[in-house]
């Protein structure tokens, strides 16, 4: 769907951070890493990335990407070529009001906030510091007050999963407008214990396509699977209306008023189709959670590498081995490429999260 361009670009734009989150994908470090991309890599990278014939969002990720002293420069350069500047921020001394202010003069039209718990100990669990729910709140309200379009990240695994509905209704009470859930995959510090069931992921599914009739924008990473989910719930058909996790998930919607259309898409992204990856030494990726180099930005053109790369344009022809090459649900799906790599070693592999695979 996205052969000329994607729609979003992830710039890991350090691997530094004050915290050690048990899922995070960096394997964060506490002092920067001699091999990041300097200030002036960093804009040579986002003029190339202007090049696109439509200028993608740039998302400034990390580790924290307000521990680079650069990142306000980096962020207007990024404005000043047409491109759509986002950041990813952790929730540290570091997000206050004044960077708030800074970061929007600076052009920062987007941010995300991770929030993974519905109680403080499973998020503070997760994120590894006590005290961080009630901060992440604040950041929360601090960034929708500055006029920020807020999206709350949220990872699903097998530690929070029952809480997913408590986040949901956290978000809602607070005014959170977008919120982006990504299914794990045991890279970087995961580990495969925080991988749920495929008949969890298909409950948490269910529940996030109902969730979707609550006027709060539902997206998901390495859970392309949502989208059959999604046209099978038109069609009247739900795999887990008797499943315990979905009816308990389901139960937190009770007292808000839906509306009558989906905030889902029955077509999405996919990673290296509509999404691409820059890490903090420059080595492009089809996606954060998919460690299949495919160049470094130091040496190669990223447009041509996004247009022209063998394995991208596989996924993006879908073009997959096992049941996900047969599947009549590829081109709205396409499985999780990352999942499918962890598991079999294989990035054209199915992926076993999904009921149709495991059955």
């Amino acid at each position: 769907m996205f052969e000329k361009f994607p729609v979003i670009v992830f710039w890991e734009t350090t691997q530094a951070c004050e915290l050690k989150c048990l899922h995070c994908r960096a394997s964060s470090i506490w002092e920067r890493n001699p091999e990041e991309l300097n200030t002036e890599e960093g804009k040579k990278l986002l003029e190339d990335l202007s090049r696109f014939e439509k200028k993608p969002v740039i998302v400034f990720t990390g580790g924290n990407p307000m521990i680079r002293e650069d990142i306000y420069e980096l962020i207007g350069y990024a404005k000043s070529l047409g491109l759509t500047p986002a950041l990813a921020p952790t929730v540290s001394h570091r997000l206050n009001e004044d960077s708030l202010k800074t970061l929007k003069q600076a052009g920062v039209k987007y941010i995300s906030i991770s929030l993974d718990g519905g109680k403080p100990e499973t998020h503070e669990l997760i994120r590894g510091e006590k005290g961080h729910f009630e901060k992440t709140l604040r950041a929360f309200k601090d960034a929708i007050s500055y006029g920020f379009e807020v999206q709350a990240n949220t990872t699903v695994m097998s530690l929070n999963r029952r809480e997913i509905g408590g986040v949901f209704k956290i978000l809602k009470d607070i005014g959170v407008k977008t919120w982006e859930v990504f299914f794990i995959v045991a890279v970087g510090r995961a580990y495969a214990n925080l991988e749920m069931s495929p008949s969890d992921y298909e409950a948490v599914c269910n529940f996030l396509y109902d969730a979707s009739f609550y006027e709060i924008n539902i997206r998901t990473v390495e859970c392309p699977f949502i989208r059959r989910v999604y046209l099978e719930r038109e069609n009247g058909l739900n795999r887990s209306k008797d499943d315990s996790l979905y009816l308990e998930l389901k139960s937190s919607l009770y007292g808000y008023t839906p509306s009558q259309k989906s905030t889902l898409n029955k077509y999405g992204t996919l990673d290296g189709d509509g999404v691409i990856f820059v890490s903090y030494n420059g080595s492009v990726y089809p996606s954060g959670l998919l460690n299949v180099p495919i160049g470094n930005v130091r040496k190669d053109d990223i447009v041509k590498l996004y247009q022209e790369n063998y394995l991208l344009n596989k996924f993006r022809k879908r073009e997959f081995n096992g049941y996900c090459g047969s599947c009549s649900f590829r081109f709205n799906c396409g499985g999780s490429r990352s999942r499918a790599y962890y598991y079999y070693k294989d990035p054209l592999g199915s992926d076993p999260a999904c009921v149709l695979v495991s059955r």
